[in-house]
């Protein structure tokens, strides 16, 4: 791995983990297209995955703070919204360990990746709809699980997790910039699930391979801040259905492309 080809798989991964575009599906597409391999295997794939869960903790820090602090001092309000997010973790875990051949297996098919961010496109284009209804600013326990249906659904390759937790916030009536936060807290438990699992590949990382690691982490914690950063802002200005052209335009350039090549 070079270090230039570090930091651009970072850079995509910061990009494509927060916005709605699918960083699953364009880790598809490239594999198709260039026949990209990401060098270091799962060990780099680790690492830049922890870095957006560090680009979230710092976006989000006031309110991780107030989360962990209320939670240890036995705050009502940071139990719920805790409980809540676990709630919203569960349908996602369900999925993986029901579906996972399954999984794996469309995984394999890059035209599902095509396909479903087509998908993906109209439902960013459905919060054209919605971003102005909603004034709560936390979930409801059933909206919450919900919004975990939403996360699970994103597990196929092509459908955005972000896209799809926030369209369904959105549509259950959850203010937008409440919508991010619960959205992207929750990715906090299942990126740091994914993360602790493969940690122990770390180990096995050799000084060069490291140093690239490093690279590639810096480059997905900076894009990944900046990410987040737009995609707020693109909620807040009633904009955020505009990255549905991009996921249309994407996913029916790659479909033409399988087609025809």
């Amino acid at each position: 791995m070079e270090w230039l080809e570090s930091f651009v798989l970072g850079l995509v991964q910061g990009l494509t983990e927060f916005f709605p575009v699918s960083s699953s599906g364009h880790l598809v597409m490239m594999q198709e297209l260039l026949g990209f391999e990401p060098g270091g295997g799962i060990v780099f794939e680790v690492a830049v995955h922890v870095a957006t869960l560090v680009a979230i903790l710092i976006f989000y820090k006031k309110s991780v703070v107030r989360l962990t602090v209320g939670t240890f001092t036995g705050q009502a309000d940071a139990w719920r919204y805790v409980g809540k997010l676990a709630v919203g973790t569960l349908p996602a875990i369900a999925v993986a360990l029901l579906a996972r051949e399954l999984i794996e297996t469309l995984f394999e098919s890059p035209i599902v990746a095509g396909l479903m961010l087509l998908i993906t496109g109209f439902i960013v284009w459905s919060t054209r709809y919605t971003i102005a209804g909603g004034q709560a600013t936390e979930p409801t326990w059933r909206n919450a699980l919900l919004i975990g249906c939403a996360q699970a659904f994103a597990i196929l390759p092509g459908i955005s997790r972000s896209g799809s937790t926030v369209a369904a916030a959105l549509a259950l009536g959850m203010a937008p910039a409440a919508a991010a936060e619960f959205s992207f807290l929750l990715g906090v438990v299942a990126i740091s699930g994914a993360a602790v699992l493969l940690l122990p590949e770390l180990g096995n990382a050799d000084e060069a391979l490291i140093t690239y690691i490093a690279v590639g982490g810096i480059s997905a914690l900076i894009s990944g801040l900046a990410a987040l950063a737009a995609f707020v802002w693109f909620l807040k200005t009633k904009r955020f259905y505009a990255f549905a052209w991009y996921c249309w335009i994407v996913g029916g350039g790659f479909i033409a492309w399988l087609i025809l090549r």
